[in-house]
């Protein structure tokens, strides 16, 4: 099997979101439409010009309307699709809330179209990534962890 890479491709960073609330962790779904059931916890691309925690907070407003307060970084997960030579790396942040966990869609691509506060007995039974999620909002606190290179899932 021969894998071709696209040399001229270059890598996307985004930020998210691990943002708690009794017991509760956020994802969204970030397929529009019902294209996917696959879950992820709420941001996206990093701009130039901000900080990365200005980025998450940015990103995690923009998407659900909820303010957040960045903390430290959990973890590096990074995906790509051989095909088109899209590769992106996320940066995962916890997030404590700066108000309330009312939400209000407004994702201004009209990607994120569901959001859930789910515990870990329900993230269980959703499809989601990175694999390490589940570790990330409810295992013990730990080092940074590093989620290897996958293929991107639909």
């Amino acid at each position: 099997m021969s894998l071709r890479v696209n040399l001229r491709a270059r890598v996307r960073l985004a930020v998210r979101a691990v943002v708690m609330n009794r017991g509760r962790v956020l994802v969204v779904n970030a397929y529009p439409g019902d294209e996917s059931d696959l879950w992820c916890a709420p941001g996206g691309g990093a701009e130039p010009g901000l900080s990365l925690p200005e980025n998450l907070a940015r990103e995690v407003m923009e998407e659900t309307g909820i303010a957040v307060t960045p903390g430290r970084l959990l973890a590096v997960s990074e995906f790509h699709d051989p095909p088109s030579g899209f590769h992106q790396v996320d940066l995962f942040y916890a997030a404590t809330l700066d108000g309330p966990a009312d939400h209000r869609l407004a994702d201004p691509d009209g990607v994120v179209n569901r959001l859930r506060w789910v515990d870990a007995a329900e993230l269980a039974t959703l499809r989601y990534k990175p694999a390490c999620l589940a570790d990330l909002a409810f295992g013990p606190e730990g080092p940074v962890l590093y989620d290897p290179l996958e293929p991107i899932v639909r």
